[in-house]
């Protein structure tokens, strides 16, 4: 097992302020949370991966335990193995939609749906809290890429 080092307090500011507070899976808003989020290592340590700015990311509790140490997983319409959402080289909406009550995200290709599947974005305390913040105007986050036009039937 390789060691940790601990990241900086201003790297974590970095990824923080970089992510918009935002976990970077599931778009959860850090701010309304009681625990401050983690700093994701995109590229596991375990798998060759550093403690640099380019290899982290912000990522909520649920998102980051349900990664652990993976950097692919098994597309559920192709049954194929893909690489997870990376959201050091992907970008968000390209993958993801919300959908039109803004509850679920629904995936655009593979890597969204294997995503999807992998870290549980849909799990059933991840909507309550949602539908909660939603009632009184917190969710979507304000510059979250919200897109109309999707019935949630993916």
């Amino acid at each position: 097992m390789s060691s940790r080092s601990k990241i900086s307090d201003f790297v974590q500011a970095q990824v923080r302020q970089r992510a918009g507070y935002l976990c970077e899976y599931c778009h959860a808003s850090e701010q309304w949370q009681y625990v401050q989020f983690t700093v994701d290592h995109v590229v596991p340590l375990s798998l060759g991966g550093a403690d640099d700015l380019e290899n982290l990311a912000l990522a909520c509790f649920h998102c980051n335990r349900r990664k652990s140490n993976r950097l692919t997983a098994v597309d559920p319409q192709s049954g194929k193995e893909v690489p997870l959402f990376n959201p050091r080289q992907d970008s968000w909406c390209e993958h993801f939609i919300w959908s039109i009550d803004g509850l679920l995200i629904l995936a655009l290709t593979a890597i969204g749906r294997a995503t999807i599947a992998k870290l549980a974005l849909n799990r059933e305390r991840a909507i309550d809290i949602r539908a909660a913040d939603k009632e009184v105007g917190r969710h979507p986050p304000a510059d979250d890429p919200i897109q109309s036009g999707v019935d949630g039937s993916q």
